[in-house]
């Protein structure tokens, strides 16, 4: 018995770095997307196993965030923000070229695409600067903070890439907003917004005016454009309250869902386990999302509970586009479903995200050290 005491005790500060309601949910969730993801991707040979290695990757990715210390964090973030804005312009400037988009970077021994640093990078900058101006922030340092935010997310709208934008834009927006941006600017911002939507359907991209368009009137172009809305509306309406079963979706049997694995997957879904799954589905988004703003309202410090209150908003805003997007309720922009979808980096960086949320609790749960630690650095 004394042994197990013994190596519990050696083992318990590598395990104690979870936040078990939140890892619960996120389990669900993940056990969810595997058996989803074998029915999806029955005649794509390789990729179910690639999924249970991005996803353990991204298992891994939410450990080692959450194990990193809160001072770390507070040291890297401006180093990682401008690190991540230089390798946008290098890929605007040396990128490659793929489908009309030019986003990744070749360095030689790895392709990478930097915008998915930002997703990160952005809220920590952000709440980073916030940190330095608790107790005297004005309205310079809400407009300073648009600035710096606005710079990543105007390079890779460039790319063009408008889904990592909107999501960039809205991690550092979540962190503006709950640094206690008045709601009377926020209300004019979404006013003067609305005023200018006819200058920004001009500056928009002929693809990106096409799918607000295919949107509106899908059956405009039923075999084209308009095709994955169409079928995946018909899958989702074809599942009923409780679904066909597993692996029996007729819509994906017989390959009418498009992007089955990867953005669309929740189609695939719909149709096996119908309503009823879907609201199981729905529960446990939520209950990642307000799990994570508990422990983002229990933050020791402002930079923690900026920094874990936007990534869970982000998370949300993840879940909220993707299922608007197969519904045919949103436009398709791109968003995969979180957990879900195939894809190792999006799988990584909300590993990554959510395992940050998970190091804010546990700085929570020993705040003797992590405050000590914090207060080096601010």
């Amino acid at each position: 018995m004394s042994r197990l005491q013994s190596a519990w005790a050696r083992v318990r500060p590598w395990v104690a770095v979870f936040d078990w309601p939140l890892s619960i949910a996120i389990g669900l969730l993940v056990g969810l997307s595997v058996i989803t993801m074998y029915s999806a991707a029955y005649d794509f040979p390789g990729r179910f196993e690639a999924h249970l290695r991005n996803l353990a990757i991204a298992g891994f990715a939410l450990w080692v965030a959450a194990l990193v210390p809160r001072s770390w964090l507070v040291r890297f973030a401006v180093p990682l923000f401008v690190g991540g804005v230089a390798l946008l312009i290098a890929v605007a400037l040396f990128g490659d070229i793929a489908k009309g988009a030019r986003r990744w970077l070749n360095l030689g021994f790895i392709r990478i695409q930097p915008s998915e640093v930002l997703k990160i990078a952005a809220p920590l900058m952000l709440a980073w600067y916030f940190q330095q101006r608790e107790g005297m922030l004005r309205w310079f340092d809400f407009a300073a903070t648009a600035v710096l935010l606005m710079a990543p997310v105007w390079l890779i709208a460039r790319q063009p890439d408008l889904g990592t934008a909107l999501l960039v834009l809205a991690s550092g927006g979540f962190v503006i907003f709950l640094a206690g941006l008045s709601w009377k600017l926020i209300v004019s911002m979404a006013v003067s917004l609305a005023a200018s939507a006819p200058f920004l359907w001009a500056a928009m991209h002929d693809y990106q005016r096409q799918r607000v368009l295919t949107l509106l009137d899908p059956a405009s172009d039923p075999l084209g454009r308009g095709f994955h809305i169409i079928q995946s509306t018909i899958a989702i309406g074809s599942g009923g309250v409780w679904g066909k079963g597993w692996m029996e979706g007729t819509q994906t049997r017989l390959e009418f869902v498009p992007e089955r694995t990867t953005d669309f997957i929740l189609a695939v879904f719909s149709e096996e386990f119908g309503l009823v799954g879907n609201g199981v589905l729905i529960a446990l988004y939520l209950a990642v999302v307000l799990r994570a703003l508990a422990i983002a309202a229990r933050g020791l410090t402002l930079f923690d509970r900026l920094l874990a209150g936007a990534l869970a908003l982000v998370f949300f805003v993840y879940a909220f586009v993707n299922i608007g997007m197969v519904s045919g309720v949103l436009p398709v922009v791109g968003v995969p479903l979180p957990f879900m979808s195939y894809g190792g980096t999006a799988m990584a960086t909300l590993g990554l995200g959510l395992g940050l949320v998970m190091g804010v609790a546990r700085a929570r749960a020993h705040p003797e050290g992590a405050a000590q630690r914090m207060n080096r650095f601010t």
